[in-house]
């Protein structure tokens, strides 16, 4: 992490750091896959920041880091190397580099990644599931169904699993305990805001509830809306990038808000089965509008010192 072409940044090593255990966890489920794909990333990410920012005498961020780490963590585990080659570098270079690097992106990398190979290759994209166990090696794992794939259907997965991340899914999304344990953590050292989560998932919470018991045909109980897909993965690590969200902390309320919505809709009114990148680049784009709708509240006026006081 020392490496003289990183630019040191601390808050980017928390979220790293909070990322360890998810990794853990995915490792156990998928090793052979996870450790083929981070070889491809990680190279690649760093690679093409690296080439981008020696053009204008500056070193890689550690934020490349970041964008990898969840990158990789939101693939299918038997995606392609290529397409998740790709993905990153179109991720990192389109969604970064070309607004002039770290801190002037308009669009999270990881997301925009993920959505353009989500797009570009949906049949790949949506037939590259693995049964979860044994470090990937599990004979004929290989299967198009998850949660998500089973709740448009009309099933309701068992809910044991779901807790537990006993189903098919993207390699970070189903160990919900260690996603909340590292929400956590981000919050206590101030790393990500509370309310972004907070919001981003009540929203959620709360359209998918009022378009369940509506009878909305598709609609889901609002409990799998928060455990199945990769809503609280999101929550937590995409929807606080502080680079591509608000300023304001009155403006993250209607920013989570608007995320957790634009998900529910997405999932139940569209052809995809999953909304969240969907939901994220639309709330970048609008980020900067919700800053100037929101201001921050004028700082109130000082008190006069008191009669006696100290001058």
């Amino acid at each position: 992490m020392d490496l003289k072409i990183f630019q040191k940044q601390p808050p980017m090593r928390k979220v790293l750091l909070s990322l360890v255990p998810i990794f853990l966890w995915a490792a156990y489920f998928y090793g052979v896959r996870l450790a083929a794909l981070a070889l491809v990333v990680f190279p690649v990410g760093v690679a093409v920041e690296y080439l981008m920012e020696r053009r204008r005498g500056r070193k890689v961020s550690e934020a490349v880091l970041v964008t990898c780490s969840l990158f990789l963590l939101s693939l299918p585990p038997a995606v392609p190397l290529w397409v998740a080659a790709i993905g990153i570098a179109f991720g990192v270079f389109m969604a970064k580099e070309v607004y002039g690097g770290f801190g002037r992106n308009v669009f999270n990398p990881a997301i925009a990644g993920r959505l353009f190979v989500y797009i570009t290759f949906p049949t790949l994209m949506t037939r590259s599931w693995l049964k979860p166990g044994a470090f990937g090696l599990l004979p004929d794992a290989l299967t198009s169904a998850t949660p998500l794939d089973a709740l448009r259907a009309g099933t309701l997965p068992p809910l044991p699993d779901m807790l537990l991340g006993l189903h098919p899914g993207s390699m970070g999304e189903s160990a919900l305990p260690l996603i909340l344990l590292a929400g956590i953590y981000l919050v206590a050292t101030r790393t990500a805001s509370w309310r972004i989560m907070l919001s981003t998932l009540g929203g959620a919470l709360l359209l998918s509830a009022g378009l369940y018991y509506a009878g909305v045909p598709g609609a889901v109980p609002p409990h799998y809306t928060l455990l199945a897909g990769s809503l609280l993965f999101v929550a937590v690590f995409m929807a606080t990038d502080p680079v591509t969200a608000p300023n304001n902390p009155r403006a993250h309320w209607l920013y989570g808000l608007l995320i957790g919505a634009v998900v529910v809709l997405v999932r139940t009114f569209s052809l995809f089965s999953e909304g969240t990148s969907f939901a994220v680049l639309l709330a970048n784009a609008v980020a900067p509008l919700l800053d100037e709708l929101l201001p921050r509240r004028p700082a109130a006026a000082r008190r006069p010192a008191p009669k006696g006081g100290a001058a």
